[in-house]
């Protein structure tokens, strides 16, 4: 449905014609102090019988019906679409310790290292997340808040592929990671709060302890389901070699989430990850509402550029009607 933000600047409409036919034409003295060579190259706009003439006067006009048109803020509202009134705050913590960059995943037939594989397989529950808030935690020697709780999925989506390893540290802060979302979540009065914690080792920095930070995942009430990542095997050259990085402290991982409320999943490889996302979408339903919001898109800049197009139009053509004369004169 098309529609006027401003709809009441329409009174200014006529205002030039008002001010042609009632305001007197002032009588100026003829002889000029100073002369502009080319103000002959501008007939059609000066005073005289030729700007009088509807060859200047209705362009100009329209021009100016263009210019109130775009002040009104003209827009276009879409189909009424449904929102949730009450979905989850989910946060994802996401290990970039330098155990990441081992190669013992696969996505779509090639060996990739473990955050690659994590990015691939989390975008899509990312997308899948509609009407949820959610937001980012990176942690490594310490955590970071890469995105607030957020209903732009697309944004944290982008966030997390701009993502390195080695991007805060090279050792895991398991405990950091909790805290910082417990924060998060603490600012918010009314939430479903729900952490996601992806590592591949144990807790080896940091300011707080798992322990401690479980504390105070109970004391506000965070669900928290935990993921080890991390496989037996590595690929090397093609052949299966033991993996190295995939000593995740699973009786930690496990403890934190039973005693939040959560659950605790292996990630062995992406279709197991994969599987890990389908059980929380069921785990964490999305409650949908009444409440409706059309969509907005502004169209003020259509008439803006209208009306920018004909001055030059009108400019350009009075300078070759003024050339025109001069040529005649000559």
């Amino acid at each position: 449905m098309f529609e006027f933000i401003w709809p009441w600047i329409f009174v200014l409409a006529p205002l030039p014609l008002l001010i042609y036919f009632f305001v007197p034409e002032k009588k100026g003295n003829q002889s000029a102090a100073l002369r502009v060579p080319t103000s002959h190259a501008f007939g059609m706009l000066s005073s005289g019988p030729v700007a009088k003439s509807s060859l200047t006067l209705i362009p100009v006009f329209i021009i100016w019906l263009l210019l109130v048109t775009a002040a009104a803020r003209p827009q276009w509202l879409g189909e009424p679409i449904a929102i949730p009134t009450q979905g989850r705050d989910l946060m994802v913590a996401v290990d970039l310790s330098g155990s990441m960059k081992a190669r013992d995943m696969e996505v779509r037939g090639q060996p990739v290292n473990r955050l690659s594989m994590i990015k691939y397989v989390l975008s899509d529950f990312i997308n899948r997340r509609v009407g949820d808030r959610l937001g980012l935690i990176l942690f490594a020697d310490t955590a970071y808040l890469q995105a607030p709780l957020t209903y732009d999925r697309k944004t944290v989506e982008t966030l997390l592929n701009e993502s390195v390893i080695g991007l805060v540290g090279e050792n895991t802060a398991i405990g950091d990671a909790i805290g910082l979302a417990v924060k998060r979540f603490r600012e918010r009065e009314k939430s479903n709060r729900v952490l996601i914690l992806l590592t591949d080792g144990r807790n080896t920095a940091g300011n707080i302890t798992p322990e401690q930070a479980l504390n105070l995942a109970k004391e506000n009430q965070v669900t928290i389901y935990t993921i080890g990542v991390g496989s037996n095997t590595r690929s090397m050259f093609g052949f299966s070699a033991p993996s190295s990085g995939s000593d995740f402290d699973e009786a930690t991982l496990k403890m934190v989430a039973e005693e939040t409320g959560g659950a605790f999943f292996k990630a062995n490889d992406t279709e197991s990850l994969i599987n890990i996302y389908r059980q929380l979408d069921e785990l964490e339903p999305i409650e949908a509402g009444n409440e409706k919001m059309r969509p907005q898109t502004a169209l003020y800049y259509y008439p803006l550029a209208a009306a920018l197009l004909l001055s030059i139009v009108i400019t350009l053509f009075s300078i070759f009607v003024g050339m025109r004369k001069t040529e005649e004169a000559a």
